[in-house]
């Protein structure tokens, strides 16, 4: 990712817009979509460690690290959105059990171990190199991946081209992307990884993973 693409990320999610996700999450909790692949991890026995790719406010960790899991590792290019989910983690009394990193997971892999547990909820669409992004976090997950993104459907591309067609009328260099689903799921595959289940909404579709056992 180039940096005008980090920097749109930036100002796509800014202070301003961060601090409404929050008092969202703090009145409603998880979006439906989160909730989803929550409970969908948490029906596979995910396991212990977490790494949550785009981890925004911190919605997946702060579920599960009052479940199995022992201490996650969130990454996002949004400093506003570290700033929010260090604040909230504190909140609940998972402070010392999470580790923040600021920038782009892909340029920072090769200092983050790998974890039981990789998430990236809604945050493929982000990202224009989708398949770099889910090989190297592919690489990452020791037991289990969970990812949101949208569907590949005629209404899901239009509404795509409306936000981009928004987003350049009011000049944010910041864009969504709608990869394949089949694309994603066969860069996972590559990398020993097997669909275990799938959730659809009417926009997104949520997918975990786990990973293949070795035949002897």
């Amino acid at each position: 990712m180039n940096c005008c693409t980090r920097e749109s990320i930036e100002r796509q999610f800014d202070r301003a817009e961060v601090n409404r996700m929050i008092r969202r999450f703090r009145r409603r909790g998880p979006d439906r979509t989160t909730k989803i692949l929550i409970e969908s991890l948490q029906a596979a026995g995910a396991g212990e460690s977490l790494l949550d790719i785009g981890g925004g406010i911190g919605a997946i960790h702060h579920a599960l690290l009052d479940g199995p899991v022992r201490d996650a590792v969130e990454v996002d290019i949004s400093a506003a959105s570290i700033a929010a989910a260090e604040e909230e983690t504190r909140q609940r009394g998972h402070e010392g059990r999470v580790r923040f990193v600021h920038g782009d997971f892909v340029d920072l892999a090769t200092t983050i171990p790998a974890s039981d547990i990789v998430t990236l909820d809604r945050v493929i669409c982000c990202y224009p190199d989708m398949k770099r992004l889910v090989a190297v976090s592919a690489e990452k997950t020791k037991r289990v991946y969970g990812a949101v993104y949208p569907r590949e459907s005629w209404w899901m591309r239009s509404s795509v081209w409306l936000v981009n067609q928004w987003l350049r009328l009011i000049r944010s260099d910041f864009r969504a992307y709608l990869h394949s689903p089949r694309a994603i799921a066969r860069v996972l595959l590559d990398n020993g990884l097997d669909l275990r289940s799938q959730r659809r909404t009417i926009a997104w579709e949520i997918s975990v993973f786990t990973r293949r056992v070795p035949t002897t």
